[in-house]
């Protein structure tokens, strides 16, 4: 009777150890898929900005269309994580975001709608794909003022840049765009 005791509270104790090792890894592996997400967006402001001043919001539309997908491939050929930028309103046809991310994506906006701050808007998760795991990450993406050159409202998006955008995406969605709304999401995973 007094062994089965000990056994009833030794229990949970075993299925705490067994399972903090898995805690542990994921709060490892959302830490890593922070600093990578994070580290991608203000070097694409720069270069934006940088273009901006150059040639005008029309001559950065090439940042974003060229650019912007070269840095993420670059940053994952370095890191080992697979890196793109999704949205609910895609420009790109190739930012269309999975069934994950898309629900991910509705939930920022229920997320902000209810008072949160964009900018912290994050999950992580460790998910299963084709019966293997992996490890799934998102960032919000708000937009910041210099965004809403291209993403804005029709009276903040100039005749060049709107017709330049014509011209390359003509299903374009991604306008119409306030000054912190949730543009799109930093979307990155990892097998494990």
């Amino acid at each position: 009777m007094q062994a089965s005791r000990a056994m009833r509270k030794f229990i949970p104790l075993l299925a705490a150890l067994a399972v903090a090792p898995a805690f542990a890894d994921e709060a490892k592996l959302l830490e890593e898929a922070r600093g990578i997400a994070s580290s991608i967006p203000p070097k694409l402001l720069s270069v934006l900005d940088e273009e901006i001043k150059k040639g005008g919001a029309e001559g950065a539309i090439g940042v974003c269309r060229e650019k912007a997908p070269a840095m993420a491939k670059a940053a994952s050929e370095k890191s080992g994580w697979a890196i793109r930028r999704v949205s609910l309103k895609n420009r790109n046809p190739k930012a269309v975001p999975d069934a994950w991310e898309e629900a991910v994506l509705k939930e920022f906006d229920k997320r902000a709608a209810a008072g949160e701050k964009p900018t912290s808007l994050e999950k992580g998760a460790i998910v299963t794909v084709d019966g293997k795991q992996m490890y799934r990450y998102m960032k919000a993406l708000p937009t910041q003022d210099l965004c809403l050159n291209c993403h804005g409202t029709p009276d903040r998006i100039s005749p060049a840049v709107q017709a330049k955008l014509q011209e390359l995406y003509p299903a374009d969605k991604a306008v119409g765009y306030h000054l912190a709304e949730i543009r799109g999401a930093m979307t990155i995973k990892k097998p494990l």
